[in-house]
Order: structure tokens, then sequence, then C-alpha cells
């Protein structure tokens, strides 16, 4: 038998269920968040969308989801995961369906099922106050970070998508989500409970949220993951106009070595947990962003594909899974207990909204200058950047104060 946190006796495998569990909504919910992406060269060409439309499309419930995450996560610290997780699930049906069986047929309507559909990107801010009320504060790191892991949903979507629509029709992907989204919000409401003596938040929710905005640790886990998920958001997203853009590269090719840097970028995240449980996250993060400052200045020369450019960008997949994994073993490590969840909801939507940011200045360079070098020089900067601030505000923060229980 393990103790909770207020001496409550819960079984020793029960915080690893509820891990498993929650980790398995974050990617059923990242499932159902990225439909539309794998779908926009054919919205494209059915709805004759021009290039910014497209963009716009894909990006809607991206934005929408990241921000989103703010209210969610201070929702999480007042009622807990066990009933934020089934009610983010069940609500996401709602959009999905609508765009697949009645969403398709101009834009409009599918910028409202994509408005909407951003609810299901908010399930980051629940999983990780709700994971991290069950584990004590050196497992945290590795508990947050396994959770962390299922953002590998964003794949399941890009592999089934087209093949579904192209065996079972238009509204195919849809539904079958839509069903798998059911059956989880059924077994979470079954299976999920909140961790014995977890802090609940008494304050209103605004009042809430003002109070985590005043949180030194909420601003530098923002900057960090700012850097750390959304350089993984805008690599994931623009990697394949950078490989047929800059190397020549066939469409189809271009993606799966996209694919390759997201299953890295995954796997490595519960190993920056990890490190940051076992060697502390300070270190943890001033490796990574040393790994992503060295590898963006050596990919900004343009170096051949093979081998010099695949290893830079494998590195820096494997960095920025482990440092997105690192900042929030930090939040796990720092935030009051009864605001993990605000706190989330905030860095969160840093992170989201940062991947955003990337591709814009690359393609602006890449317009004025016809190359991406000077693109990935200013990421070496910004990583390098974030060396600075780890070695700094990061590391007094974490030498100043203890964990707050």
């Amino acid at each position: 038998m393990a103790v909770g946190e207020k001496g409550v006796s819960v079984s020793s495998r029960m915080p690893w269920v509820m891990l498993g569990v929650a980790t398995l909504g974050f990617a059923v919910n990242f499932w159902a968040w990225a439909l539309l992406s794998p779908l926009g060269p054919r919205f494209k060409e059915l709805l004759g969308l021009s290039a910014p439309q497209q963009a716009l499309l894909v990006a809607v419930p991206v934005i929408v989801g990241s921000l989103g995450r703010i209210p969610v996560g201070a929702l999480t610290d007042r009622y807990g995961g066990r009933v934020m997780f089934p009610l983010v699930s069940a609500a996401t049906i709602v959009p999905v369906l609508f765009i697949g069986v009645a969403g398709q047929g101009s834009l409009v309507a599918l910028l409202v099922g994509g408005f909407f559909l951003g609810v299901a990107g908010t399930a980051f801010a629940v999983g990780v106050p709700f994971v991290n009320a069950w584990f004590p504060p050196h497992r945290r790191g590795l508990a947050v970070g396994v959770f962390g892991a299922g953002m590998g949903g964003t794949a399941i979507s890009a592999l089934t998508t087209v093949p579904l629509v192209r065996t079972g029709g238009a509204a195919a992907p849809f539904v079958v989500t839509a069903v798998v989204l059911a059956v989880y919000a059924v077994v979470a409401w079954l299976v999920l409970r909140d961790a014995p003596g977890r802090s609940v938040a008494g304050q209103p929710l605004m009042a809430r949220l003002a109070a985590t905005t005043r949180l030194p640790i909420t601003w530098q886990a923002c900057l960090l993951y700012a850097v750390a998920f959304g350089g993984y958001v805008a690599f994931s997203v623009y990697m394949p106009a950078y490989l047929q853009t800059g190397y020549g590269l066939e469409q189809g090719d271009a993606a799966f070595r996209m694919a390759g840097f997201v299953v890295l970028a995954v796997l490595a995240r519960p190993v920056g947990g990890w490190l940051s449980d076992r060697i502390g996250v300070v270190r943890v993060l001033v490796g990574v962003f040393a790994v992503v400052a060295v590898m963006a200045a050596i990919q900004a020369l343009t170096p051949a594909l093979m081998p010099v450019g695949t290893v830079a960008f494998l590195s820096m997949a494997a960095a920025l899974g482990a440092g997105s994994g690192a900042t929030f073993a930090l939040v796990a490590q720092i935030a009051p207990a009864d605001k993990v969840g605000s706190v989330t909801g905030l860095v969160g939507a840093a992170g989201g909204l940062g991947g955003f940011v990337p591709p814009l200045v690359m393609g602006f360079i890449y317009g004025r200058l016809g190359s991406y070098g000077l693109g990935l020089a200013l990421l070496a900067v910004t990583a390098a950047l974030s060396i600075v601030l780890t070695l700094t505000a990061v590391r007094a923060l974490t030498a100043a104060r203890a964990p707050v229980r």
C-alpha cells in the first residue's frame, strides 16, 4: 500500500493505472484534435481553398485548443480529472460528428466545426494536474513525461485519417473517432478517480488565474515550453515543406522523415521527465537546449541531408521532446498543488501558440532570401537564450523554493 498526500492509503498500482487511463485519454483527444490537418489538401481541392484559407482551417482548432487550456486547467484544479476527462471527451464528440456528417460542404461549416473541435486540445491541461496529484515529488517528472507522450495521438490521425476516407468515405474517420471518444468517456467515468487528499482550489476561477499569472514559475515555464514544445510543433508542421523546398524530396519521403521526427520526440518526452527526477531539471534543460542550439546552427548551413542533416534533425527531435518533458517536471516540482492545472493551462497555451511563430518566420525568410538558413540560426540563438534563462532565473527559483504542497 502507498500513502496519499494526507495519509490516505492507496494501492501502489493505482497511480500507474490512473496514469495509463489518463495517457490513453490524452492520445484519443489529440487524435480527434488533429483530424483536419491530414485532410487539408483534400478540402483545398474540393472547396477551391486558397493557401491562406487552408492554413486557417488547420490553425483554428489548434489555436482554440491552446487557449482553451487556460480555463480548463483552472477548472481541473477545482473539479478534478475524474470529472473533466469524461466531460472534455464527450464534448468533443459533437464537433467531430458535425464535421464528419454535415460540415464538409463549405469553408464556413468547417471553420465552425474546427472551432469547437479545439475542445479536444484542452485535454492536456486536464491530465497534468490529475497525474501530478497521484505521484510523489520524486516521481512526478517521469509520470508527467509519460502522460505527455500521449501527444502521439496526432500521429494516429496522420496515419489513419486519409486511408479511412479512401476506404470508408468522407465521414469514416470522424465516425470512428467519435465512437472511440464515446467509449473512452464511459471508461474514464467508471475507472478514473482523483488522488486521495488532492488539493482542491477554493478561489473563484478568475481570482485563481490572476494569482497564477503572478507566480514566477508560470512565466519561466511558458518561455521554456514555447521553445521546446513550440519547436516540436513547428517542425512537425513545417518540415515536409522545408524538406521538399530545401532538399527537393518527394512528398512521401518528406512526410516519412517528418513522422520519424515526431515519433522520436514523443519517445524522448518521458525520458526528459525521468532524467529530471534523477539528475535535476536544470541540468536536463541546459543539456537539451545546448543540443538544439548546436544542431540548429549546423543545419543553418544547409549541410547534406545524409548524414549530417538527418543527424541534426533527429538530435533536435530528441532534445525538444526531452525538453518538453523536463519543463513539466519543473512545473510539477515548483507549482503550488492547488494551481498545477492553472499553471499547466497557461504553459500549455504558450507551447501550442509558440509552434505557429517559427513556420511564419521561416516562410517569410525563405520568400525574401531564398534560404532557410537565417531562420534556423534564429532558432539556435533562441535556444542559447533559453540556456541563459535556465541558468539564472530557473536555477534561482529551484534553489530558493521547495515545492509547495
